[in-house]
């Protein structure tokens, strides 16, 4: 397997003149790069594994240079002339299947590898690939076999590619992208031409056979029929068995051996071969007995036989044409005829395929005996086995199976079910509840909408069958699972409160194991289920007294709803997108709570970057509510910690902690073990990786909600992730949905509710770096500024500002290096937050800078982070590009998701309504010019409500400066209306309380 890689043409020449002679690929970077990357990235992987080879791609090329595979490599070519297939040079690095299957590993579903390195289509696509060869492993769909070529013969595993699996393949060769088929040997003089069926089909079976000899003992294989006699140890089938499990597979032999080997292992997969190319397959139907007498009663109509497994052939062309095997042991049969005219003996492919599926199905295997077989009677108990285990069976190994329509998904698969009703103590509201108070429960359990009698249960429970024929229906039923049914109703059954919330939400445990249909109570439990399963609303509150600010109509919902929640005492995830007021609506639950008389501190755990926006939005909303920051090396600890903490409402913290989606982290569980009377989760993205996210959310907000950690694997996420298991997902949504309130900007509701422009100011800490640099700066400036005056004056006070706004911005723009970026700004953590949520739930946004070095830096680290482009719009760039930039940023479907812009570059003359956010991400400090560029994407033509950021470090001059505005905004023209010229005019001292570092910068 070969791999190569792309890179920028800039990192490759940096001083330009460095383009590559002949056909060798302009953008790519060498074996040892791609060795390097390989090794920092994928766990296992070997710097010893391969070997250094030249190839040749074949790729898309236009006015002699190839495409670019993506715009992060290079700006893709504006040229409108039909591109062609040329022939280009490529290091390349080759691996073996069995080194290669961790870089597709590492790859799968990632569109970064690392920082800086993104995953091509074809790795992708190949990651899926090897998927697929793996579960044909773990299914163990494989045989022996042999290869024989021109080195002499080899001993290899080959898949299986039968039923589901052939068709599956179909469909994954039909995705395969061009890229994945570009390569061949150095010096090839014609494009790669074989059909991507064969050529998925050829890596699949390289990655079964890798992966089967890479396991600690192969399977055991039975010689094919054939010599018999004692053989020396060194003799063609022992080699051909020892192969199986070398690393080579070589198989030595004489000619002659190898050719008699070779026809033996095929005569030994004739069968096989037989079923995998006929143009039809076996089908099994399972047929229910007829109807029984009117007054037979429904156990005596279990335990008759009746059942009836029948043997079709059914077409690959057409699934609806089935010839029972009846008609094809029938002599003069006009259907067969026709069949085996066309070559296709009926007769032998529907005995070798009943042969195959014996060693599966029992009842087969016994209908073997009979001379010409089409089909099988069974009894109950059969029926049941051939439902639950042998047509799953028969399934995966591609043969046909229908069930009666009750059975299946489709159908209306009836099973008894349990009712639960529970009394309701004689208690108003919430007032001495817990969700640890016991309840009285009874239990019924019902078929449909009829209740079952004890007497029923009791005659269901003594059966040795689950399948049961019952008022008329068949169903599924265990007789063990009955019994615990049993012994639960026959005794007084309590639960806790908690678990009655379970059972109502479909995550508790029952007798049994049955499903439950429903919970009924009275009073106030009764109110409280209802409002938790939908079936009435809660209780919409009033603004809480106290709380400065007006909530908009789905902001009241929202507080009201966590209310509501803690009231009872139970967690809530608010996952509304991004802003939509999280906060704000948090901030109005504790002030409510504080009115309604609940004592004690609120802790609130966030990351660094948010921590001054939320001291800032509770001084603004809450400001009776005292808040205590917790963070930096003089915060208080211990005892001192506790008396302080106690003296406030708020307590802010960040530890990083905030990341509980992961449950094995030390954070997360140090999250779940803090006492709390109830818990709330504020996430944009409440499943960012996969269902498992929900676990360790819900975990944290109600623990044991959805059970252990290994249930909700077997119950939810490998149903839903490894099977698509629709009904799971349904069950999982029921379960969290009344504890998770997500609304979207794009819901009807909320559009109406929102302004067509939102602007909001992101306060960002300064790292230990930036908060260092800024304080030197700030003691140059000193000296500077107490010997300057006149123009000189006005000169030092402006360099002063651009430094100390470039340090807010990053050090390395302030130190013109080329040092690392990530890690080192408060302001880009915060934007890198804030970006991974709005590309993941397809949004775009126009990023503005006044500098355009803070504008590479933000390309390079955004592309490098996301593996997207980010487009870069500047004073250097020609009128011409600036017009294409525009039209693919407007190209809602494919464009860029970031779109960088100097302000000065970029503030006037442009159409970007593709975006629906806008940052500042360092302030010009004229309202006018700030508004004007917001105005890129808040003009006519847009269709989404715009939110605006303005970033700002806390404790900094950006803080201070946008203060004064505020304050002077009604004469904003007259005072900043020249941008930064109005601060030459304060004096020294005025300069220091405006340049200063206060104690409020947080340092993150």
């Amino acid at each position: 397997m070969l791999l190569w890689a792309e890179q920028s043409p800039d990192e490759l020449c940096p001083e330009g003149n460095g383009h590559p002679a002949g056909n060798e690929h302009p953008y790519c970077a060498g074996p040892g790069e791609l060795v390097n990357v390989l090794a920092d990235a994928v766990p296992g992987f070997r710097a010893d594994s391969g070997e250094a080879v030249s190839a040749t791609a074949w790729l898309p090329s236009r006015g002699g240079s190839p495409l670019p595979s993506s715009a992060l490599v290079a700006d893709p070519s504006r040229s409108r002339a039909r591109p062609r297939l040329m022939p280009w040079s490529v290091p390349a690095y080759r691996v073996s299947p069995a080194d290669a299957i961790p870089i597709f590993q590492a790859g799968k579903g990632q569109g970064m590898l690392t920082t800086g390195v993104s995953v091509g289509g074809d790795l992708a696509y190949w990651s899926q690939a090897v998927r697929f060869g793996a579960a044909l492993v773990a299914r163990q769909q494989f045989l022996p076999g042999t290869i024989h070529d021109a080195d002499g013969a080899r001993a290899t595993w080959v898949p299986l590619f039968i039923g589901a699996d052939a068709e599956r393949l179909a469909r994954l060769s039909q995705r395969m992208p061009a890229s994945a088929r570009a390569l061949s040997g150095s010096g090839a003089g014609q494009p790669p031409d074989q059909p991507a069926a064969t050529v998925l089909r050829t890596f699949v079976a390289a990655v079964a056979d890798s992966l089967i000899r890479s396991v600690n003992g192969a399977p055991e294989v039975i010689a094919p029929k054939g010599r018999r006699e004692k053989l020396a140890f060194d003799s063609v089938h022992d080699a051909w068995l020892s192969g199986l499990k070398s690393i080579d597979g070589a198989v030595h032999g004489t000619q002659e051996q190898l050719g008699q080997l070779r026809a033996q292992v095929a005569e030994w997969q004739r069968p096989i071969a037989l079923t995998a190319s006929a143009p039809f397959r076996v089908c099994f139907r399972l047929e229910e007995p007829p109807e029984p007498p009117g007054d037979e009663p429904d156990v005596a109509a279990t335990q008759r036989d009746g059942w009836y497994l029948r043997y079709l052939l059914q077409s690959h062309a057409d699934r609806s044409l089935l010839l029972p095997a009846s008609a094809v042991w029938k002599t003069g049969g006009q259907r067969v005829r026709e069949l085996e005219r066309d070559g296709f003996n009926p007769r032998e492919f529907l005995l070798a395929s009943l042969g195959q599926a014996s060693g599966v199905c029992a009842g087969v295997a016994d209908s073997l005996q009979r001379k010409r077989p089409a089909g099988r009677k069974l009894d109950a108990a059969m029926a049941y086995q051939f439902l639950t285990r042998e047509s799953i069976a028969l399934e995966e190994a591609g043969y046909g199976i229908i069930l009666p329509a009750w059975w299946t998904r489709r159908g209306t698969k009836t099973r008894p079910t349990i009712r639960a009703n529970v009394k309701t103590p004689q208690m108003q509201g919430g007032g001495g509840v817990s969700l640890a108070t016991m309840l009285e429960l009874d239990l019924e359990v019902a078929l449909g909408d009829q209740v079952m009698t004890a007497r029923e249960l009791e005659a269901l429970a003594q059966l040795k069958t689950p399948l049961v024929r019952l008022r008329g229906q068949w169903v599924e039923l265990n007789a063990n699972e009955i019994r615990e049914a049993l012994d639960f109703w026959n005794r007084k059954g309590e639960i806790t409160l908690q678990d009655v919330i379970r059972l109502a939400v479909g995550a508790g445990e029952t007798p049994g194991g049955l499903d439950v249909d429903g919970v009924s109570a009275s009073g106030w439990i009764d109110d409280l289920l209802g409002q938790l399963t939908g079936r009435a609303e809660f209780q919409e509150l009033e603004t809480p007294e106290g709380f400065c600010g007006t909530l908009r109509p789905y902001q009241q919902r929202g507080y009201s709803w966590l209310a509501y929640l803690r009231r009872w005492g139970l967690g809530a995830c608010l996952a509304d997108d991004m802003g939509l007021g999280k906060t704000v609506q948090t901030l109005a639950a504790i002030q409510q709570d504080r009115r309604d008389g609940v004592a004690g501190s609120v802790l609130l755990v966030c990351p660094t970057s948010v921590l001054n926006n939320w001291r800032k939005e509770a001084a603004r909303f809450t400001p009776d509510l005292p808040l205590m920051v917790h963070h930096g090396p003089s915060r208080r600890r211990d005892a001192e910690f506790v008396a302080e903490a106690r003296q406030h409402a708020i307590v802010v913290a960040s530890y990083g902690a905030q990341n509980i989606k992961n449950p094995a982290t030390r954070q997360a569980r140090a999250a779940r073990s803090l006492g709390a009377d109830y818990r709330v989760a504020l996430t944009g993205t409440p499943v960012e990786n996969h269902v498992g996210d929900l676990w360790s959310v819900m975990q944290f907000l109600n623990p044991g909600l959805l059970g252990t950690e290994g249930e909700f694997k077997r119950n939810y996420f490998i149903p839903i992730q490894a099977e698509g298991d629709e009904g799971a997902a349904q069950r999982l949504q029921r379960a969290t949905g009344p504890f998770i309130l997500r609304r979207l900007k794009t819901d009807r509701a909320i559009i109406t509710d929102l302004p067509e422009k939102v602007e909001t100011k992101e306060f960002c800490p300064l790292t230990r770096e930036q908060a260092t640099l800024y304080e030197a700066v700030l003691q140059e400036a000193e000296q500077a500024l107490a010997e300057a005056e006149g123009i000189g004056r006005r000169g030092a006070i402006l360099g002063t500002l651009t430094k100390l706004k470039q340090v807010c911005n990053h050090p390395r723009q302030l130190l013109g290096d080329n040092s690392a970026i990530g890690g080192r700004s408060g302001k880009l953590a915060r934007l890198q937050d804030m970006l991974e949520e709005i590309i993941a739930v397809g949004d775009r946004a126009l990023i503005f800078s006044q500098f355009a070095e803070m504008g590479d830096i933000l390309q390079r680290h955004i592309q490098d982070t996301f593996g997207k482009e980010a487009m870069f719009l500047h004073g250097g760039v020609s009128r011409r590009q600036r017009d294409r930039m525009v039209e693919r940023f407007q190209d809602t479907r494919n464009g860029p998701p970031v779109f960088i812009l100097s302000l000065r570059a970029g503030g006037t003359g442009l159409n970007l309504t593709a975006a629906n956010h806008v940052f500042h991400y360092d302030r010009w400090w004229n309202p006018a010019v700030e508004n004007q560029a917001t105005d890129r994407a808040f003009r006519i033509g847009q269709t989404s409500n715009v939110q605006v950021h303005k970033f700002m470090c806390a404790g900094t001059l950006e803080e201070r400066i946008d203060l004064m505005i505020e304050a002077k905004q009604a004469n904003a023209e007259r005072v900043v209306g020249t941008g930064e010229g109005w601060l030459t005019k304060l004096s020294n001292d005025e300069l220091r309380d405006v340049l200063s570092l206060s104690s409020e910068a947080a340092v993150a």
